[in-house]
């Protein structure tokens, strides 16, 4: 047997790990800047993470979401003290696809009514409606098309108001506040508070996808907050888990909860709100957002010094560096020279940056030297 080929592979295989550092299996040492796709928030092999998953494994591991789950509830309260979203009710799952499916299924169920729309760049997963809602067609298989998913431009308040009016059809807008495969793509302030302000007129829901942007990464739990608006669902994932399998969405009290309207066999295992609960506590006490928020910063002012960077976009610690040609050779040579990971982006002119929420200031200079020695600066 074989595995399924579908990932192209680096000859490089991880076996240890620690804060933002990784070891291959011949001892050698990287610096990891790309966190596994925005899934490491707390660093690898966190300390209170090890211990919070190894102490629940020695008690119970798994049961159905039939009984009582306490954890779950200590879950709620962990998460509402760190995102500050009062009012909102959670619902478990296992990924960000299965919370942005959900998401929509829950719009619609709400609204009675059947049309999505998404934007151009747009990212949202690989399950049947959320694929349906991705700007790529090459992933999109024939039985998940639909014409139920609208496109339009992202940052477009013109077009989405227009889209609004001609349609009365309209069940939710689906949206990143920064756009992660797309090239690290903002949402404008503006553009987030037209969304708010017509879902609000035409009484449909405003989905803010944060699977990539959430979890403190912007510098603010969701990056949708910069906006200061307010989502009908926040779809979670990625990083509230730090590399165990979870997926969430945060539901406003607009939404009455009915029995098997939504359903999951693994979703708030209590694993899996082992693994949240200790994320939501190290970053509540280590003020990871803050530092996100810091470190980012630094890292744009001193990126944008560098000649041959062309622009820096994003927000904390989600970063893309545009250098205005293909990145490829500068991101194997970070990899096989420096010993640095960062990661592409559909926008193949920009790497990106997603390291933990706790990498120093130390580390974040090991990374620019390294940057400026494969670009020859």
């Amino acid at each position: 047997m074989k595995i399924f080929d579908v990932y192209p592979l680096y000859d490089i295989a991880i076996v240890k790990a620690l804060g933002s550092d990784v070891w291959d299996d011949k001892g050698n040492k990287y610096l990891d800047m790309y966190g596994g796709h925005a899934v490491i928030s707390i660093g690898h092999t966190n300390a209170r993470y090890v211990s919070r998953l190894t102490e629940q494994l020695s008690n119970i591991g798994f049961y159905s979401n039939s009984v009582k789950i306490p954890q779950q509830a200590e879950l709620c309260d962990a998460l509402q003290k760190v995102t500050h979203k009062d009012n909102y009710q959670l619902f478990l799952c296992n990924s960000g696809a299965e919370a942005n499916e959900n998401a929509l299924k829950l719009a619609s169920f709400h609204s009675g009514k059947s049309k999505v729309i998404a934007f151009k760049g747009a990212f949202h997963g690989r399950t049947s409606l959320a694929v349906s809602a991705t700007d790529n067609p090459s992933i999109i298989a024939p039985i998940n098309r639909t014409d139920n998913v609208i496109f339009l431009p992202f940052n477009d308040s013109a077009a989405l108001e227009n889209c609004f009016a001609s349609n009365n059809d309209i069940a939710a807008v689906i949206v990143e506040g920064i756009q992660g495969v797309a090239g690290i793509v903002e949402a404008s302030k503006e553009f987030l508070r037209t969304i708010r302000s017509l879902c609000d007129k035409y009484n449909a829901i405003y989905i803010a996808d944060s699977v990539q942007c959430g979890c403190g990464r912007s510098g603010l739990y969701f990056s949708h907050d910069w906006a200061g608006v307010e989502a009908d669902i926040y779809s979670m994932a990625k990083g509230i888990g730090n590399g165990f399998p979870i997926g969430a969405i945060l539901i406003s009290d607009k939404f009455t909860a009915k029995y098997g309207s939504l359903g999951t066999t693994f979703g708030g295992n209590h694993l899996a709100c082992a693994a949240a609960l200790a994320v939501a506590e190290e970053i509540a006490e280590h003020k990871l957002i803050d530092n996100a928020a810091e470190i980012g910063n630094y890292l744009i002012a001193e990126l944008k010094k560098i000649d041959a960077v062309k622009e820096v976009r994003g927000r904390g610690l989600m970063l893309g560096i545009d250098l205005g040609e293909d990145t490829a050779v500068i991101r194997k040579r970070l990899l096989f020279e420096e010993r640095v990971f960062v990661g592409s982006a559909s926008d193949k002119n920009v790497v990106r940056l997603l390291p933990a929420l706790c990498i120093t200031k130390e580390q974040a200079d090991h990374f620019i030297a390294a940057f400026k020695r494969v670009l020859g600066c």
